[in-house]
């Protein structure tokens, strides 16, 4: 009896031990491929001359941007928008409403106040955070407690995010290094956004099951590390270098985009209008008319289609960092060449296929002229005007993807007894086409002679 107890002691001890060891190597593999991915992110943020010229930490900083506002958007999913399923469509029109006001106080206000504050964009940025993380931790209790503090904070949350932007968008060419070009360094910057978004939506989803309070605290956390990374940005960032100063005599004198930049600001509100369209449409479209297969499986086929319009996002910005050369005058003419083809495809051939084409398509297309378009501001327009232009042409693109959003809602999906997706995807091939005839033929001659690459 004693000899068994024995046995049974000693084959317990073995099973514990071989059990422990099974898991001090399941944790050892898990923080060498911890530390392997953090080591190979790390380089690819110090790629190409970025280490030495302080461009990674922007490249950092916006992944943790990124992470912070995927946890935000997690968190207004469930509270503000989609909260009660009832009159969605209404919900969906108030939200597009709100996400106008943001921009209708950066481009006026915040625009010409970073201009003046081009000297202390560390610090500008820094702010953006810190406000971010403030108006987070309000916003949980708020929340928590379900009082209508939640909205103004909301909105806060909202302009200074687009405030960061801005103001991120005009730090790039003072940190960018000589052997990389503007669309790369754009390119690389949102690359690690979508890297850091994709990171932290399954943490904030996560936390968000304890209540959407949580996943805002949680958002607070990584705007509190972003702002210290802020701070941490190179004394680059407030180079004055070739600056010249900002004066009253300056803002009396009525500033005038470049031709180059215009157009390509055309160009994008095309695209943008498109992706506000379709993000709408169909999202109401295949939820409530399924295609034929779909029609107890409407989460797949939503994933399907609109998950190809963030697939084809990430192509996109991954091409813009790969590629060697581009020249964002014609790029963001073949991007929206691209867009009004596709939308003629789906309109006319609707079917799983033309729909998921269509928004890989939109992607791509977004992703590529957006950069072109930063890396043409970056370029042609001068320092002391350039955060202004920046708000006011994220002003169009927003008012842009608003307005496609409202037509998407507003065209019927059914006419009788019959859906007709044809309809509404005909007229946005309409739109689109039209709108594309127009760019072209308002087309500057300057346009013509662009550089072969921005630099």
């Amino acid at each position: 009896m004693e000899e068994e107890t024995a046995q049974d002691s000693g084959r317990g001890r073995r099973v514990v031990g071989a059990t422990g060891r099974g898991i001090k190597g399941a944790a050892s593999a898990t923080g060498r491929g911890a530390s392997y991915t953090f080591r190979q992110a790390r380089r690819a943020s110090h790629a190409e001359g970025a280490g030495d010229s302080g461009l990674y930490r922007l490249i950092e900083l916006h992944a943790f941007n990124a992470a912070g506002d995927a946890a935000v958007a997690i968190s207004l999913a469930g509270t503000l928008f989609f909260a009660s399923p009832g009159s969605a469509r209404g919900q969906v029109a108030l939200f597009l409403g709100l996400t106008m006001l943001p921009f209708a106080v950066v481009a006026p206000l915040l625009g010409p106040f970073l201009d003046r504050f081009s000297h202390g964009r560390r610090w500008a940025i820094g702010s953006t955070m810190a406000l971010r993380a403030f108006l987070c931790w309000l916003m949980a209790d708020a929340v928590a407690t379900q009082s209508i503090a939640m909205f103004p904070t909301a909105l806060g949350v909202l302009v200074a995010s687009k405030a960061y932007g801005v103001t991120r968008a005009a730090t790039v060419p003072r940190l960018k290094p000589q052997e990389l070009s503007l669309v790369k360094a754009n390119s690389r910057i949102s690359l690690a956004g979508v890297v850091g978004a994709a990171i932290s939506a399954p943490l904030a989803g996560l936390a968000a099951t304890f209540g959407s309070q949580w996943s805002l605290r949680y958002a607070f956390v990584v705007f509190a590390g972003a702002t210290i990374l802020s701070i941490l940005l190179p004394a680059r960032a407030d180079a004055t270098e070739g600056e010249l100063p900002v004066s009253l005599r300056d803002d009396q004198k009525k500033f005038r985009v470049p031709p180059g930049v215009v157009f390509a600001l055309r160009c994008n509100a095309g695209l943008r209008l498109l992706s506000g369209f379709l993000t709408m449409y169909m999202a109401f479209l295949l939820r409530q008319y399924p295609l034929p297969g779909f029609e107890h499986r409407t989460t797949l086929l939503m994933g399907l289609v609109i998950g190809a319009a963030g697939l084809g996002n990430t192509i996109g910005i991954g091409l813009g960092s790969m590629l060697r050369k581009i020249t964002p005058s014609v790029t963001v003419v073949v991007a929206l060449l691209a867009d009004a083809a596709a939308a003629v495809v789906a309109a006319v051939f609707y079917g799983l296929i033309p729909a998921i084409a269509l928004g890989l398509t939109a992607g791509v297309a977004a992703a590529m002229g957006k950069i072109s378009l930063d890396a043409l501001v970056q370029r042609d327009v001068p320092e002391r005007h350039r955060t202004s232009a920046f708000a006011r042409s994220e002003t169009l693109l927003q008012l842009s993807w608003v307005i496609g959003g409202f037509i998407g809602i507003a065209l019927p999906l059914k006419l009788g007894d019959t859906v007709v997706p044809e309809l509404g995807l005909g007229v946005l091939a309409a739109i689109m086409v039209l709108w594309t005839v127009f760019v072209l033929i308002r087309r500057p001659s300057q346009t013509g002679q662009a550089r072969p690459a921005v630099s």
